[in-house]
């Protein structure tokens, strides 16, 4: 028993010491504002790969052109991925308000094989786009009117290769949204912490931008074209190894595009097990390092628990760990949520770590194992 107590406490410790990071490393990201008085002279080409979106589609393309952005200076792309509903209609609908649409089955057939449909979607709009910056945000996004500006501000004030930006989930006083909501912040806060600290990269394709020339540079997607997810990461990854290639995070609420949760249970998980089918394919040690941490910290408590239905006198051990990791995450994630102005569901933070745990487990050993569904397609 001594010794089981001494490899939880260590793996706890362990785990402490990473929220101490992430908070220290969210504080070191600095807030970015655009400065007074500035012009924007990049040209932008915003590329959004959509499938069945008739229901968001429309307002995400109105965000857009409210943007508080030169109209010459960008184009909007929508790249229909086989929809089956109306969102080719409505996206041709704003032809005359310069949308342009691009049908991706004249590129990509259904059956053609493969995973790939929103790497090749994304492909198929940068071919037809003119902008010298790419920037990428998914069908259900809203951005808000200075999202654009803030982009090409950081641009052209530091001239990187690509630019990572915070998303935040618009949800609804439901168990499952205010979850996601506290899930997915986290995993924002830790974007900007990581990229701060140098403790391995984070990127989501919803608030995404790089250059024309460093995408041709790299080859696009070649090399991962083979797997479904991965259009954000993957892509960072062969730009961060590009000699002299500047990655940077914009820490900055006018640039947060709001997007919507997973409407149930089912299709959260099979987001988030979509999302770690990509934990196999990281090449960098030090994410895959502390993606192994948490999961075996969570694994560790799920066993706790189980094993304290038999030995009763684990049930000290397993709520002293509890309390440890509730409170450690709290901290950390206090600043984060202040800057998303979501310090309201924290409320309901302690209430929802069994979940947590659970879903940590669960999703980690579905996405490494692979297969699942999206979007009416069986990937593997």
């Amino acid at each position: 028993m001594t010794i089981l107590w001494a490899i939880c406490i260590s793996v706890t410790v362990a785990y402490v010491l990473l929220m101490a990071l992430y908070l220290a490393g969210w504080h070191k990201q600095p807030n970015f504002t655009v400065p007074d008085g500035f012009r924007p002279a990049v040209s932008i080409s915003v590329i959004i790969p959509a499938r069945n979106e008739q229901d968001n589609i429309e307002a995400c393309i109105a965000s857009l052109l409210q943007q508080n952005y030169p109209r010459h200076q960008y184009q909007i792309i929508v790249v229909d991925d086989h929809s089956t509903d109306n969102t080719a209609v409505i996206t041709r609908s704003y032809a005359d308000k310069g949308v342009t649409m691009v049908n991706l089955s004249e590129v990509m057939p259904e059956n053609a094989g493969g995973n790939a449909y929103k790497k090749m979607a994304i492909t198929a709009g940068i071919a037809v786009s003119n902008g010298t910056l790419i920037v990428t945000t998914d069908a259900d996004c809203i951005a808000p009117e200075n999202w654009l500006l803030h982009i090409a501000a950081i641009y052209e004030q530091r001239n990187p290769a690509m630019v990572i930006a915070p998303v935040v989930y618009k949800t609804a006083p439901r168990i499952a949204d205010i979850f996601q909501h506290t899930d997915f912040m986290s995993m924002q806060g830790i974007t900007a912490a990581a990229h701060a600290m140098g403790m391995g990269g984070m990127s989501n394709g919803a608030n995404l931008a790089f250059t024309r020339a460093v995408f041709e540079q790299v080859n696009g997607y070649e090399g991962n074209m083979h797997l479904a997810s991965g259009d954000d990461y993957l892509l960072m990854t062969k730009i961060s190894k590009l000699p002299g290639a500047l990655i940077v995070y914009l820490k900055a609420r006018g640039a947060i595009v709001t997007t919507k949760p997973q409407p149930g249970w089912l299709s959260f998980f099979r987001q988030r097990i979509r999302w770690a089918s990509k934990s196999g394919k990281y090449d960098d040690r030090r994410l895959t390092a502390i993606l192994i941490l948490v999961y075996l910290f969570n694994l560790m408590i799920a066993a706790l628990a189980i094993g304290s239905i038999v030995v009763h006198s684990l049930l000290l051990l397993l709520g002293t760990i509890l309390a440890i990791k509730t409170l450690s995450e709290i901290i950390y994630l206090l600043p984060v949520a202040r800057f998303f102005r979501s310090g309201g569901v924290l409320v309901f933070f302690p209430l929802l770590q069994p979940l947590h745990i659970i879903y940590i487990v669960t999703a980690g050993f579905m996405g490494f194992r692979g297969g699942y569904k999206w979007k009416g397609r069986d990937v593997h």
